[in-house]
């Protein structure tokens, strides 16, 4: 399934319709496993207009890689390709077969890091050929991968392509919204649960049964033996790391809630200095993010302590709270499920909070006159101190406007003790972080629900100037 890929294919048509010193254009596209990096590229290259040569690297010898690139440009079995001696002898075949060629042709290299790092000649060989050959040839070289770190680095100062490429593009999980497209019949609280799960990863969504209720896909696709699920966490890492048992006690530190870096070292039993380097690699990778309280300045934001860490992916999140136990004591799918459902409510909470805080983005993003904000954010996340967190704050700080928030996810009116909670309490503490001591700032509220509001906590709300977002408006404001 082919889905909400819009953006990107618009970003690659517009590189085509390009004009530069030379007809070749050279392109990155990135991201971690799963994404659907191929099924963009070649859908993309099928409606092109053009001829397009797709292959795929993979670890054999580079001997053997260049026959098979060599097949695939030329549309011959590899059995029948010559063999090249060299990178710099196949790159200067490919100039002179491309300089036949009258129209247009998108060449696409999948999973480069794999054949660069088998022969590093593969890249310096390129620019070489590329700067007296290449660029003037009329070709788009599309270089992929999923090795974050070795695809950025493809466009790095220190890469012989650096100051060569002509764009690049990271590839992110699908939006919330587009779960419509492969869960058409569940409700919005349904699929803010999925979510909450699998994320946006469109490998995951389709692993899933739609004809199916969240509980039976959990039982029987998820956490079924030989499900894709159970091994594609550790499957991922072992790709791109050495040492796996420390990176595991540091992810599951994170997934059970150890989120400083104090609590972290002591759930890991890593100490604080060999801690910070694996959490550096974590965050190069794009599994774990370091998060500062939104209220912070700029100047508090460089020098702070007070960062937290979290796992980006929620499939992550709930691999390592419920999954990799589950695998490591063998423990029967009925019990495991048990446990599951008695959390479920709170892992699906911080999924509606990141949704809450996504929705708000969204409404910045969008026309001023039709959003429903009371001012145009400046930063949105989350913020914290010894007295208090707030899971959802946007802050303007030139007009020193305050968006503070709250979302109840049970299934239960929200009442006047959580209104005045907001209101009063929440509020009073979120002032004292603010310079000045909060003066001359305008707070305002939202109260993000499931259900609704009982009638007195509504009166109460709306008469302060309160924002009520109910599940249906959350939807229609994360998606077209």
């Amino acid at each position: 399934m082919f889905v909400n890929r819009q953006q990107e294919l618009a970003y690659f048509n517009g590189i085509l319709a390009q004009s530069r010193s030379g007809p070749a254009q050279l392109l990155l596209l990135y991201g971690r496993r799963r994404l659907g990096k191929t099924t963009l590229l070649q859908h993309w290259a099928r409606y092109s207009g053009f001829n397009y040569t797709y292959w795929l690297a993979d670890q054999g010898p580079s001997a053997l890689q260049r026959r098979n690139l060599y097949a695939a440009v030329s549309g011959i079995k590899a059995a029948d390709s010559p063999l090249m001696e060299s990178w710099s002898q196949f790159w200067e075949w490919l100039a002179d077969h491309l300089q036949q060629q009258y129209s247009r042709h998108i060449l696409i290299l999948d999973e480069l890091p794999l054949a660069s790092a088998a022969d590093p000649e593969m890249l310096s060989s390129l620019l070489e050929v590329w700067n007296q050959q290449l660029q003037y040839r009329n070709v788009v070289l599309v270089l992929s991968g999923s090795n974050v770190q070795a695809m950025e680095a493809v466009a790095g100062p220190d890469s012989p392509l650096y100051g060569r490429v002509s764009g690049e593009w990271q590839l992110r999980p699908l939006a919330f919204h587009t779960l419509r497209h492969f869960f058409p019949t569940w409700d919005v609280s349904e699929r803010i649960a999925l979510y909450s799960i699998v994320g946006g990863v469109p490998a995951y969504l389709t692993w899933l049964d739609p004809n199916r209720s969240l509980d039976e896909n959990l039982a029987e696709v998820l956490l079924a033996p030989g499900s894709m699920f159970l091994a594609e966490p550790q499957l991922l890492l072992y790709e791109q790391l050495r040492e796996l048992g420390s990176y595991l006690a540091v992810l599951r530190a994170i997934a059970g809630g150890h989120h400083a870096l104090s609590a972290i070292s002591r759930a890991s039993m890593i100490s604080r200095t060999s801690l910070m380097f694996y959490l550096s690699r974590l965050q190069a990778m794009q599994i774990v993010e370091r998060r500062l309280p939104v209220l912070l300045e700029d100047y508090q934001r460089r020098r702070s302590k007070r960062g937290r860490y979290f796992l980006l992916d929620p499939y992550f999140r709930f691999y390592f709270r419920f999954v990799a136990p589950h695998l490591e004591t063998q423990t029967p799918v009925a019990e495991t499920m048990k446990a599951i459902q008695k959390a479920l409510p709170k892992l699906v909470a911080k999924g509606f909070e990141a949704l809450a805080r996504e929705w708000i983005r969204q409404q910045a993003q969008g026309s001023q006159a039709l959003s429903p904000l009371p001012f145009v954010p400046e930063a949105v996340g989350a913020h914290w101190n010894r007295d208090s967190e707030a899971n959802v704050v946007a802050i303007n700080w030139r007009t020193r406007d305050i968006l503070l928030g709250a979302c109840d996810w049970r299934e239960l009116p929200v009442g006047e003790p959580a209104v005045d909670e907001l209101l009063q309490e929440k509020t009073a503490v979120l002032r004292r972080d603010l310079p000045f001591q909060g003066v001359n700032w305008t707070f305002h509220h939202v109260i993000f629900t499931r259900v609704g509001l009982t009638e007195a906590a509504q009166a109460v709300f709306l008469s302060s100037g309160g924002l009520v977002v109910p599940l249906a408006q959350l939807e229609r404001g994360l998606g077209p």
